[in-house]
C-alpha cells in the first residue's frame, strides 16, 4: 500500500486549519488572524492537509461533462465522455496545472476496485500524478506503459507510475527496460525475454490508461528525452507524421507509421493501448490539436479532457 506524505506539523493543528476553512467558510486572512499565523502559513498548512489526505476534495466527475461544449465534443468524436476545463489560455503553464488539477479529479472518478491503470509518461502526465489526491483504490495495480528514459524538464518515466500508485495505495508495477535500445535487434532481444515479455504481456489485461500526446515540434518531449533526434522528427513529420503516441509516431488519419525507432521501443504498442477499455486523453493548447485530431481519428481515446480553446477547435 502506499504511503501518505509525512509533515512536521501536527495533524490535529492542520486540521483544524482544515476546518475553519472548508466548513466554517473562513477566509485565509480570517483563519490567519485567528490562530495567529501567517497568510502564508495558513495557505501551506491547507495544502499538507490536502496531501496528506486530511482533506479529500471530490467532485462527480459527470460535472465535468455537462456543458454544450463537451457532449459537442464527445458526440463528434465518438467518445464515452469528453471533459472540458475551463483555463488560462494566455500562460501554458497554468492552462497545464488546471487540466492536471481536472485530470486527477477525472481518474479518481473513472478506477473502481480491480482496476488495471496503465500510466504513460510526458509533462501533462507528470503534473496529473502530482495533482492526485491521495485515496486508495481497493485492489488497484498501476503499470507503467513505456520503459525508462530520462529527460532534464522532466522525472524519470517510472516516477509517474510510483507517484499515482503511492496516492492510491496500489501495486506498482514498474517497466524494467529502457524505453528505446540502439537497435532493433536488441530490442527485440530484450521484449524476448521471459521477465520483460511478462510485463508487456499484462498491457493485454489493462482497464485504464492514462496518458497524454506529444507533437511533432522541435521542442518535443521525444526530443528533449532522446528518443529521437530534432532531424528525425522533422523527417518524420514531412513524411506526416502530426503525433506521438508513447514514442510512435501517427499520421493524421490515425494510422501508426513504421519508422526505424518503432522496432527499437519497449513499451505499450498503439495496438494494444486501442484495446484498453477505459483510455483518458489529456492535452491542451494549440500546438497540440493536430495531434490530438491524429489520436482521435485513430480511435486511440474512449475519454477526452482538454481546455476550451482545444475543444473549439476540435469542433471546426
Amino acid at each position: 500500500m502506499g504511503q501518505q506524505p509525512q509533515s512536521s506539523i501536527p495533524r490535529h493543528t492542520l486540521s483544524h486549519v482544515a476546518m475553519l476553512y472548508y466548513r466554517e467558510g473562513l477566509t485565509q486572512g480570517e483563519i490567519a488572524r485567528r490562530v495567529g499565523l501567517s497568510r502564508a502559513t495558513v495557505v501551506n498548512y491547507l495544502r499538507l492537509a490536502r496531501e496528506t489526505g486530511i482533506v479529500d476534495i471530490r467532485i462527480n466527475g459527470d460535472s465535468f461533462a455537462d456543458s454544450r461544449l463537451a457532449r459537442d465534443l464527445a458526440a463528434r468524436w465518438g467518445l464515452e465522455a469528453a471533459f472540458v476545463a475551463h483555463a488560462d489560455e494566455a500562460e501554458s503553464g497554468a492552462m497545464l496545472a488546471t487540466l492536471a488539477q481536472m485530470a486527477a479529479l477525472a481518474v479518481h472518478d473513472l478506477l473502481a476496485p480491480g482496476a488495471r491503470l496503465g500510466v504513460a509518461w510526458g509533462e501533462t502526465v507528470q503534473r496529473v500524478a502530482h495533482a492526485l489526491a491521495i485515496r486508495p483504490v481497493v485492489d488497484l495495480a498501476v503499470h507503467q506503459l513505456v520503459g525508462s528514459m530520462y529527460d532534464t524538464q522532466l522525472q524519470a518515466a517510472e516516477n509517474c507510475t510510483v507517484e499515482i500508485a503511492r496516492k492510491c495505495g496500489a501495486d506498482c508495477r514498474t517497466l524494467h527496460a529502457p524505453a528505446i535500445l540502439s537497435s532493433a535487434d536488441l530490442a527485440a532481444a530484450l521484449r524476448a525475454e521471459p521477465i520483460i515479455a511478462r510485463q508487456l504481456a499484462r498491457f493485454d489485461d489493462l482497464s485504464h490508461a492514462l496518458f497524454s500526446v506529444g507533437d511533432v515540434g522541435q521542442s518535443t518531449t521525444i526530443v528533449t528525452s532522446g528518443i529521437a533526434s530534432a532531424d528525425e522528427v522533422a523527417r518524420y513529420a514531412a513524411d506526416g507524421a502530426r503525433a506521438v503516441l508513447c514514442g510512435h509516431f501517427i499520421d493524421d488519419t490515425g494510422n501508426v507509421m513504421e519508422t526505424p525507432l518503432s522496432a527499437r521501443m519497449i513499451g505499450i504498442t498503439p495496438a494494444q493501448l486501442s484495446r484498453v477499455p477505459v483510455r483518458l486523453l489529456v492535452a491542451g493548447g494549440d500546438e497540440k490539436v493536430a495531434p490530438l485530431r491524429a489520436l482521435l481519428h485513430g480511435g486511440y481515446a474512449s475519454h477526452l479532457l482538454v481546455d476550451e480553446k482545444t475543444a473549439a477547435a476540435l469542433l471546426d
